[in-house]
């Protein structure tokens, strides 16, 4: 699967990537040696990014359950 990477998409830091996740940064290094999880990561140079449309699937992936219905 080839993913087309767009100029607009937004990258967090794993700091950022942690908060949003409700996560310790340690724990995304940790995955990302592991390889535990699927979240894909973009190393530049010394700096980790994730892409924020990896972050949202990642939620959806792991999310237990489904909708509500009322």
């Amino acid at each position: 699967m080839t993913r087309q990477a767009t100029t607009h998409e937004t990258l967090r830091s794993r700091r950022e990537a942690a908060a949003y996740l409700g996560v310790a940064p340690q724990t995304l290094a940790v995955w990302a040696c592991t390889k535990r999880y699927q979240l894909p990561l973009i190393k530049i140079g010394r700096h980790v990014k994730y892409r924020q449309s990896d972050l949202d699937a990642f939620i959806e992936r792991n999310t237990i359950g489904g909708e509500v219905l009322q």
